[in-house]
């Protein structure tokens, strides 16, 4: 039975003390995250069930370069513990919420909590670690500008920091 076990925990490629990094309610969204992800239910996300995932998204021309690059990011197979290891390990790297509002408040001179979206564009594309066109849309996709163009840098920060829009 142990060899059966240290087995198991070898092909998973990460141990069970993942699970005391969140709490419940977090790994049950993670649990419905890789669900969703996991479009032919078994148990593993690979390249095929990334596509698919995408094509759900609208964006159906990925590369198989890119998939495999995420793919790589794991030890192993990503099933359910390798894939909340590597959310961990991501989230870990993170900058505290308020590091992140710093930088933004840099430019808004006024403190209203907002920045134009064509200005932080133009700063995201031509300063140090450049965006490009399709992460800027991206961004701009996940965090949409208000009708009148500003940019909610105070809830990105929030979301870039909990995962989740403040109630």
């Amino acid at each position: 039975m142990a060899p059966r076990r240290a087995r198991k925990r070898a092909e998973g490629g990460a141990s069970s003390n993942v699970f005391s990094m969140f709490d419940q309610s977090q790994i049950q969204e993670f649990k419905e995250a890789f669900t969703i992800m996991d479009q032919n239910r078994d148990g593993f996300i690979d390249k095929e069930d990334l596509r698919d995932t995408f094509a759900a998204l609208g964006r159906i021309n990925v590369k198989n370069e890119e998939l495999e690059a995420m793919v790589k990011e794991a030890p192993g197979p990503i099933n359910f513990t390798v894939f909340l290891t590597m959310f961990g390990e991501k989230l870990k790297g993170t900058d505290p919420e308020e590091t992140i509002l710093h930088a933004f408040k840099v430019f808004d001179t006024e403190g209203k909590g907002f920045i134009k979206a064509d200005f932080i564009k133009e700063k995201l594309m031509t300063q140090a670690d450049r965006f490009s066109e399709d992460e800027v849309k991206q961004m701009f996709a996940a965090f949409p500008p208000d009708v009148c163009g500003n940019l909610d840098y105070q809830n990105l920060c929030y979301v870039i920091t909990h995962g989740e829009e403040k109630d």
